[in-house]
């Protein structure tokens, strides 16, 4: 035993082992360097001050970056205007999940609002049978481990994206958290710019005389219960919307009104404001 113990030490500190390893740095371009006390004891207090920093003093900054930037609440994004709101309304399922798909693996965050108004190429009762076949997939073995079958619009079509994304992955998974998905428009959404994909929309892709169906209908067939309620909520919403827009009109009209009738003072001061270049 005590040779054994000898023969390795020798093998530790034979010069052949050094001379092997400064070879392989050497040859990978990396020369040995020998950090001096002052350096290290520079690193030691740097260390220090990251540690005894306070982890939320950044949180402000969540958003204030790139849009990759995954942390934070998503509600609060949206008056950030860092967040798309997407109108699902009169869209083609398929292509609107394309598009969505690609913007949240680039770090976008989206919402996609009135999902229940999107529409599938083919009539209905082919996409009905269809759907009637995807309930009969189970496990056989215990089917509480799936697969699950979403009956609701938004639950549909956050399926439909996942199936386009990479959803095992790290990657995927974050992706995933920047969607969003709703039946009709809630708060804080309804108050908010709502956007079209126009490379989805079906006036535009499908063809006039081709078939076509709500998902509405759909989910409503195969178990969805809340078709009532959302028709209820949005028809209250329009009568708030209208409210709203009538309101908004009556005051610029009243505007544009009071500026005809200020124009005759108001000219010589627009005279020199025109002359540096403004309307």
């Amino acid at each position: 035993m005590k040779k054994k113990a000898s023969l390795q030490k020798e093998k530790i500190n034979s010069p052949v082992s050094i001379d092997r390893n400064l070879a392989v740095r050497l040859a990978t371009n990396n020369p040995v360097e020998q950090d001096s006390d002052t350096e290290i004891e520079e690193q030691q207090d740097a260390n220090k001050q990251t540690d005894d920093a306070d982890p939320g003093a950044s949180s402000d900054e969540n958003f204030k970056g790139d849009d990759s930037d995954v942390d934070g609440d998503f509600e609060s994004v949206v008056y950030g205007q860092n967040a798309l709101v997407i109108d699902a309304r009169g869209h083609l399922l398929g292509r609107l999940a394309a598009v969505v798909a690609k913007s949240i693996l680039q770090g976008q965050k989206v919402a996609i609002v009135r999902c229940e108004n999107v529409n599938i190429s083919g009539s209905f009762y082919r996409n009905k049978l269809k759907y009637l076949e995807f309930l009969k997939k189970r496990c056989a073995i215990q089917p509480s481990r799936g697969a699950f079958h979403f009956r609701a619009p938004s639950k549909i079509f956050a399926r439909t994206v996942r199936g386009m994304v990479p959803h095992k992955t790290k990657r995927g998974k974050e992706a995933l958290q920047r969607l969003k998905c709703f039946e009709g428009i809630p708060a804080p959404y309804d108050k908010v710019k709502r956007l079209v994909v126009p490379s989805a929309l079906r006036v535009v892709k499908l063809k006039p005389r081709r078939t076509f169906c709500e998902l509405s209908r759909i989910s409503h067939e195969v178990g969805w219960k809340y078709q009532d309620v959302i028709a209820t909520l949005e028809a209250k919403r329009k009568v708030k919307s209208k409210i709203f827009y009538n309101k908004k009109q009556r005051n610029q009209d009243l505007r544009k009104q009071a500026s005809q009738n200020l124009a005759k003072k108001l000219e010589p001061y627009q005279k020199v404001i025109e002359s540096y270049g403004f309307n």
